[in-house]
């Protein structure tokens, strides 16, 4: 079995867009300023087996996607930049928290940390061309079942 990684990224992305709370939804980081309003990005941080949660002749694998929440600071009222990230990152959450399983590309959301770090967002700031954002990191660590044939 192979990774379907366009796949995967696409199917994250077009969650996120339809939560309704953003504008765009990019499938990268992006390296310029992102559009008005409040902008999501979905790209692969890290993959590796997902250790103890393998088959016999098989690994499965950790795939963590970057889940990133943009708000630019000088659009919003300063005391609705937080509010605003906040109810799409909850709305995020929830999902992640709950069945999710990306139409079953994936078994689940590595919620509580088994196969390494858990589910967790970062707030902090971002300086892209000249422009500042608040934004929300989500770390999103996927499970995928029998992703590599073990040989002997």
């Amino acid at each position: 079995m192979a990774l379907d990684a366009l796949t995967v990224l696409d199917a994250a992305q077009s969650h996120a867009l339809a939560s309704g709370y953003f504008a765009a939804v990019n499938g990268h980081e992006p390296k310029s300023p992102p559009a008005s309003g409040l902008t999501c990005a979905v790209w692969v941080e890290q993959i590796g087996p997902a250790r103890g949660g393998s088959g016999l002749n098989s690994t499965s694998a950790r795939l963590a996607l970057f889940v990133r929440l943009y708000a630019p600071i000088n659009e919003l009222a300063p005391d609705s930049i937080d509010p605003a990230l906040m109810d799409a990152l909850d709305w995020l959450m929830a999902a992640y928290s709950g069945d999710f399983t990306l139409a079953g590309l994936v078994r689940h959301v590595d919620l509580l940390g088994t196969y390494g770090e858990p589910l967790s967002a970062r707030a902090g700031y971002l300086q892209e061309s000249g422009a500042e954002y608040r934004c929300m990191t989500i770390l999103l660590p996927l499970i995928v079942n029998d992703l590599w044939n073990q040989e002997a």
